[in-house]
Formats: structure tokens, C-alpha cells, sequence
């Protein structure tokens, strides 16, 4: 069984404030390749600093994490920045979409700046936006689409990259639960046929419904699993 998530002792303390604020309290966690994984807890238990230290958008205080084998503490900012582009797609419940953009560049964006060639972006960009049922929606932008069209959107960037892990953050969280269900039904299928390995933060109950594995997150902690 290949690990894409291997986490041991991982710690995060902010001290910004008068008084530190631990938001993850020595986290072990094991995730394998392909999976679909959600990651469950009240808002405050530390869901969203965990993916951020699993995407390397934040720094650990103690402990470790591998990323598929990668130790991740061993990487120099540009090194992680790379590793970021290559191996990660982040999807986020505001779904972060240029509002300038259609649908096609915004996906065709990420894709440049991850420095793919010009003429490999085009067909990536439009196989993604097919995957998601978006073809026929390429050229409008986000104003003109649904907040469930935006989220496919946001996953059609999310995976444009071809990485191995996806990193989603309350990603149906603005959605309605039909909406919800379609957006879960495809993550499923995204895991299935490209052997992505996702973890999805969430409070929906309907995820329970889609993934292999829920984790629950207390007090910066995982819960341990009931018999």
C-alpha cells in the first residue's frame, strides 16, 4: 500500500497573539494513495491549519509530514513553491476564481504558471473543463454561472496540473445539498479514474455518503477511530 499522507507528531502553535493559540496538538495521520478522505470537526479544531500545513501553505511548529515519500520539512521555499505547482491542487469554499476570467483562463492560468507549455496548455485546459461537464461553459465567467458551475470550475484548475493530492477546504460549503451531492459525486469519480488522492475538510454530513474514510479532528487532534 503506497502512504500519500504520512503525518507524525505534528504540532502548530501561533504566538502572534497575547497568548499562544495551539491549533494542532501532536496530529498522527496516515492517508493511502487514491484515497477519498474527509476531515471532519467543529470550526476552530484545526481543519483548515492541518491542510495548510499538508499543502505547505503554513510551517509546522514540531513534527512531520510526507507527501508521497516527500518530507516536506526538507524543502527550501522555492523548492515548496515547485512541489506545490506540480503535486497539489487546492480547492477552497469561496472558490477563489478570478471574476475577470472565463472559466477557460482560469484554468488555463494555472496551468501557465506552473510554466506548461503554450501549445499542451490549450488541451489540458478544455479536457479539464470536460471532466467537470463544463465544455459548453468554457468562455463565460464566474458571474454568469452557478455557485455549483463555479465549484467544477475550481476543480477543473484543482486537477489541470495532473497532481496527486488535492487538498479541499469546506468545498461544499456554499452549495445547496443537490448541488453538494453532484460536487462529492465527482470528487469520487476524480479519485476513481486518476487515482487522486483527496482530502476534503468539511461539516456536510453527506460526505459521509461519498468517502472511504472520515477522520474526526478535536482540539487539534484525530480522534481515534470507534471499534
Amino acid at each position: 500500500m503506497t502512504k500519500a499522507i504520512h503525518v507524525q507528531n505534528l504540532e502548530r502553535v501561533y504566538r502572534s497573539a497575547a497568548e499562544p493559540v495551539v491549533a494542532l496538538r501532536g496530529v498522527n495521520l496516515e492517508i493511502a494513495a487514491g484515497q477519498f478522505v474527509a476531515l471532519k470537526g467543529r470550526s476552530g479544531s484545526g481543519k483548515t491549519t492541518l491542510l495548510n500545513c499538508l499543502g505547505g501553505l503554513d510551517q509546522p511548529t514540531a513534527g512531520t509530514i510526507e507527501v508521497y515519500g516527500r518530507s516536506l520539512h526538507t524543502l527550501d521555499d522555492q523548492a515548496l513553491t515547485r512541489w506545490r505547482q506540480q503535486e497539489v491542487g487546492f480547492i477552497f469554499q469561496s472558490f477563489g476564481l478570478l471574476p475577470t476570467l472565463s472559466a477557460y483562463e482560469n484554468v488555463e492560468l494555472m496551468l501557465r504558471i506552473a510554466g506548461v507549455a503554450k501549445g499542451e496548455r490549450n488541451g489540458r485546459a478544455r479536457e479539464c473543463l470536460d471532466m467537470v461537464g463544463l465544455s459548453k461553459w468554457a468562455d463565460h465567467r464566474p458571474y454568469e454561472m452557478s455557485g455549483g458551475q463555479q465549484q467544477r470550475v475550481a476543480i477543473a484548475r484543482a486537477i489541470a496540473n495532473r497532481p496527486r493530492l488535492i487538498l479541499a477546504d469546506e468545498a461544499t460549503g456554499e452549495l445547496d445539498s443537490e448541488t453538494a451531492r453532484e460536487i462529492l459525486a465527482l470528487f469520487q469519480a476524480i479519485a476513481r479514474s486518476r487515482d487522486l488522492t483527496i482530502l476534503l475538510a468539511s461539516h456536510d454530513s453527506l460526505v459521509d455518503e461519498y468517502v472511504d474514510e472520515v477522520l474526526h479532528l478535536e482540539d487539534g487532534q484525530i480522534a481515534p477511530q470507534a471499534a
